[in-house]
């Protein structure tokens, strides 16, 4: 009888992006006989136990960072970079009692960086190889990223290694560490892609707009209040969903709009396919399921967050997503200007990410 792989999944607790980017890893991994098992916290836990609901799962503790309400994120990370390496440590140590109580065989890490071990094969899942931040420091801060990343034995990118860029800088400035794999865009909606470019409008889930919220607090009741406000003083349809994948989800709802805590993908992208337009944060997962279904998209990066800025004004530049700071939001003229964009649709095969996995599982001997 073959031996049935282990394999330990963790995405970082930042909103629930890390988490739905390990949807089409953890897919194939059960496509190729894996036994998964779930370690995460918070909203991505929730996120993931009402995706996959017959794996085990077990909770892992996330960072506890929060977004200041006003201020500079970045003045705030800088203060909070001794908490960071605190927290790092410690889930390296509670990474060592893991293997002890449920004996994986293998450890998958979205941007966790102290999931890395000498006991068992680890992979490090990054689209960020360089950190953007002040321009003096992204050598430094680059330098740094790679010290973690070099303690495992692989670093999976999602995003294409050449062609059509979803990253730009974040992951083609600098030279690749000898580790790295480009895997393509990883989306939870990349399965039956025909079935997607076939799809017939339902009149059930039309909307002019689909508001995606995400991301940590304050900074994701922030924007819900700006645009909700906004939305009701409008003549537009609207769908928001408020991405909070811990509350029961229930569905408020009005002649022209329709408010969800959270909704199950198959759900979502109904909803996603049968709109006119998405307004979400400038995060690489959400881009990636926005693409992998062809949408137009206004970006709105949350406050600080110097990823999200930067991939917000790439896509703004390069003619593909219109973008605008949360600040300086106004509806009619954002969805005005939307319309000059020409979006974008691009779609991985998996064949990459199919590749590593059987890999990482012959290596451990299944």
């Amino acid at each position: 009888m073959k031996h049935k792989p282990k394999i330990l999944v963790c995405p970082l607790d930042w909103g629930i992006g890390h988490a739905t980017r390990d949807v089409p890893v953890i897919r194939e991994l059960l496509r190729q006989g894996a036994d998964v098992i779930v370690g995460a916290d918070n909203r991505p836990l929730a996120f993931l136990k009402k995706e996959f609901p017959d794996l085990r799962f077990v909770k892992f503790p996330g960072y506890e960072i929060k977004y200041p309400k006003t201020g500079s994120m970045t003045l705030k990370m800088a203060l909070s970079t001794p908490y960071i390496l605190k927290e790092i440590k410690r889930e390296n140590r509670y990474l060592d009692k893991l293997i002890d109580e449920i004996k994986p065989d293998a450890v998958i890490s979205d941007n966790r960086f102290g999931l890395w071990t000498k006991r068992i094969p680890s992979v490090f899942i990054t689209h960020q190889l360089m950190i953007k931040g002040p321009k003096i420091l992204e050598p430094v801060l680059h330098k740094i990223n790679l010290s973690y990343i070099s303690k495992y034995n692989e670093c999976w990118i999602p995003d294409t290694e050449n062609g059509e860029s979803l990253t730009g800088d974040l992951s083609h400035k600098y030279s690749l560490p000898k580790n790295a794999f480009f895997i393509g865009p990883l989306s939870r909606f990349t399965d039956n892609q025909e079935v997607n470019n076939k799809y017939k409008p339902d009149e059930n889930y039309k909307s002019d707009i689909l508001v995606m919220l995400s991301g940590p607090e304050p900074q994701r009741t922030i924007s819900e209040e700006i645009i909700l406000k906004q939305v009701k003083d409008s003549e537009y349809s609207c769908v928001i969903l408020k991405g909070m994948t811990e509350e029961d989800n229930e569905m408020i709802s009005d002649e022209r709009i329709k408010i969800f805590s959270h909704l199950e993908s198959g759900e979502l992208k109904k909803y996603i396919l049968n709109t006119n337009l998405i307004i979400t944060r400038a995060g690489h997962s959400t881009i990636m399921d926005i693409a992998a279904l062809g949408k137009k998209a206004i970006l709105i990066p949350t406050p600080g967050q110097t990823e999200q800025e930067y991939l917000a004004k790439r896509f703004l530049k390069n003619g593909i997503f219109y973008s605008l700071s949360q600040n300086k939001f106004d509806l009619h003229k954002a969805i005005n200007e939307a319309t000059k964009f020409a979006g974008i649709k691009l779609v991985s095969d998996g064949s990459v990410l199919k590749e590593r996995i059987t890999v990482l599982l012959n290596r451990i001997g299944r």
